[in-house]
């Protein structure tokens, strides 16, 4: 895999709507993203031909999104690309993506949710990207970003020393939901749960693999397209997987790792990570999700020495941890502790390829 240069104050970052219209439905929702973004890390947004554009717009246009993601990747004073926001259709960008322009042209790129596809494209190009915060889903949290999302973009994005040890979150999680059509809620603060370790599921020793994965239902959009990784690819891997604010029941990933089994894909994956449901679930539901991984993956195929972590901050709940994908993590359920022992990210004069 090829890892794109660090980030650094002053650096320009190309905002694009992959999906969903966001910015020009709920523009102030965008601009809080962006001015706390800016001021926190020092850099420039500057937004893409199309990203302000209205959603009815974008959702007739999938080139022209694509268009714009190539064309940030094209641009030599682009030092990092983010999406504005999720969605559920840039599945149909696919066919518009130039994977030897990203491949050739490696840049920083992050989002969460539907950008689960784009994710899979630079994973094919043979790109390092980042499972993360976007503009209006974490930069633009209410009355301020939290610390610990903060840090985890710092530590991955603008630091070329290894990643290291991750660490729960200790200071509370939310997922309410504020109406964004109310410009009124930014400066109200979300409920906080009180936050929980995170739960290792099954004594697996210590494995390390590449990292792979995303929002379980875009995931299961891509299996059977030529953006699902191969078997090879899969084996050991770190898969991660977490559940969208539509709050699909725990069947569904019941359903999606009887699929990874039928692909001959579930035997050779090293560990599995799940990141806490989204939906505004109440938390005493959650445990029906670990229990819906761990029962299929170790009653109905006997697979007890794979490692199992759930209960994750990344995802559709905040703060958000960012997870780089096709880097090597280490698990090791033993002593309980997940780690990244390399750096995302490169600096200027370094080799690339990880």
């Amino acid at each position: 895999m090829i890892k794109p240069k660090r980030l650094k104050p002053g650096d320009r970052i190309a905002a694009v709507s992959l999906s969903w219209g966001g910015p020009g439905k709920f523009p102030h929702r965008y601009e809080a993203g962006k001015s706390q973004f800016e001021q926190e890390f020092g850099v420039r947004v500057v937004e893409s031909e199309h990203a302000l554009r209205d959603p009815e717009w974008l959702a007739r246009n999938p080139k022209a999104r694509a268009d714009d993601l190539i064309a940030a990747f094209s641009d030599p004073t682009i030092d990092g690309i983010i999406s504005t926001t999720g969605g559920d259709d840039s599945i149909r960008l696919l066919p518009y993506l130039d994977l030897n322009v990203i491949r050739g042209n490696p840049t920083v790129f992050m989002g969460f949710s539907d950008t689960t596809i784009s994710h899979a494209a630079c994973f094919k190009a043979g790109l390092v990207s980042f499972y993360g915060p976007t503009f209006m889903s974490g930069f633009a949290e209410n009355t301020g970003m939290f610390t610990y999302m903060v840090e985890s973009v710092r530590r991955t994005l603008f630091s070329d020393v290894p990643i290291g040890r991750l660490n729960p979150n200790r200071s509370g999680w939310t997922d309410e939901g504020l109406d964004w059509s109310d410009p009124g809620n930014q400066a109200v603060k979300r409920k906080l749960h009180p936050s929980a370790s995170w739960k290792f599921h099954q004594e697996a020793g210590v494995m390390e693999g590449v990292l792979f994965g995303g929002c379980v239902e875009v995931l299961d959009w891509l299996r059977g397209t030529s953006f699902w990784p191969s078997l090879e690819q899969l084996d050991g891997a770190v898969l991660f997987l977490e559940t969208s604010e539509e709050a699909p029941p725990p069947t569904m990933l019941s359903r999606f790792v009887r699929s990874l089994a039928a692909m001959g894909a579930l035997e050779r994956l090293g560990a599995i990570l799940l990141g806490r449901p989204g939906g505004e679930l109440d938390p005493a539901q959650f445990s029906k999700y670990d229990n819906a991984l761990v029962d299929t993956v170790r009653v109905e195929y006997g697979l007890s020495g794979l490692a199992i972590v759930t209960n994750m901050d990344f995802g559709h709940t905040d703060p958000k941890l960012v997870i780089p994908l096709g880097l090597h993590a280490c698990v090791d359920s033993t002593n309980r502790v997940l780690s990244i022992n390399e750096p995302a990210v490169i600096s200027n004069g370094q080799q690339s390829a990880s």
